[in-house]
């Protein structure tokens, strides 16, 4: 039986779900699980490896790409203790305080994410439609300062639900529907108005899912419009494909982004297992895709993985 915790007073523990209908395979469904954590780990951490070791990527295009690489990582770290441990040891409690933590960095660096794509359109377009102005543009000072503003901002979005979620009174269950702690997930255990969370949710959907995804395609109807206008078609092509793997991993976050925003908001009856799937695909789906992405489609990031994997060989 879960217990049930006093109104007046915050829950010591949180308790998490697994796969709803297939505990008794935990084991073997954490296979999948250890090697999408695996491929993300070492993928990122090849792309930090490879950018920090090669000149000649120190450009703004691939400093954007860090920034990517090190939000996937933190998304990928913030979640892989929960649902391991769940899947190898049947351990579904988390501390009150563990919980608000993983709910900090798993939705920061969700929205770093969204941010971090937003800034790499940017730099997409500027190389496109202002070439002889990219450098002078896109200094260093200035990708600091577009690092330092991303940072800001998923820290302020992310901190007034915290403490909104914090000061309510849970007084149903603890079971929660995930392996982690999600705010969407969190507040259908508290008895209170949540009014106020709902209406700041609402306004957060339309800042990042809604807002950050509409300046994307603005700066590619910006590019489009600059390339169909000017150049030639073997042109065009190129400047399309240097697009291409953007285009991709902003497919990658927003469409799992919206699947879980709608699924939570209009199918709350569906089968808790839809709701898992969504979920997850939500967010392994980047960490592990990203690197994949870059790797197959940026030619200067695959000889530098050759030259790095050539370097060790030879040592």
């Amino acid at each position: 039986m879960v217990p049930v915790t006093n109104i007046t007073q915050a829950p010591f523990y949180f308790l998490l779900m697994g796969i709803p209908g297939f505990e008794a395979f935990h084991v073997w469904i954490s296979i999948p699980f250890f090697c999408l954590y695996t491929i993300s780990i070492v993928g990122n951490t090849t792309i930090l490896a490879v950018i920090r070791t090669e000149p000649s990527l120190h450009q703004p295009m691939y400093l954007f790409l860090c920034m990517l690489a090190l939000t996937d990582l933190g998304l990928t770290l913030t979640t892989l203790p929960t649902v391991m441990q769940l899947l190898w040891f049947n351990i579904h409690k988390i501390r009150f305080e563990a919980c608000f933590a993983q709910f900090f960095f798993l939705h920061g660096f969700s929205f770093m994410e969204s941010s971090v794509l937003l800034a790499m359109s940017f730099d997409r377009y500027v190389a496109i439609c202002r070439p002889l102005h990219y450098a002078s543009i896109l200094t260093s000072e200035v990708i600091g300062r577009i690092g330092l503003a991303i940072v800001c901002r998923c820290v302020l979005v992310v901190l007034p639900p915290l403490f909104l979620l914090r000061r309510l009174p849970f007084c149903r269950s603890h079971l929660l529907s995930h392996s982690y702690c999600l705010h969407q997930d969190m507040i259908h255990l508290v008895c209170a108005d949540t009014r106020v969370n709902a209406w700041y949710g609402f306004a957060l959907v339309l800042l990042i899912i809604v807002m950050d995804p509409l300046l994307i395609v603005l700066s590619y109807v910006l590019i489009l419009k600059n390339v169909l206008s000017t150049a030639t078609w073997t042109e065009r092509l190129r400047a399309l494909n240097n697009c291409l793997s953007h285009f991709l991993a902003v497919l990658v976050l927003y469409v799992p982004m919206v699947g879980v925003s709608m699924t939570h908001r209009f199918a709350k009856h569906a089968s808790p297992l839809i709701h898992v799937i969504m979920a997850n695909i939500y967010l392994l789906a980047p960490p592990v895709m990203n690197p994949i992405i870059y790797s197959a489609k940026t030619r200067q990031i695959r000889q530098g993985i050759s030259r790095l994997l050539f370097q060790r060989k030879v040592h």
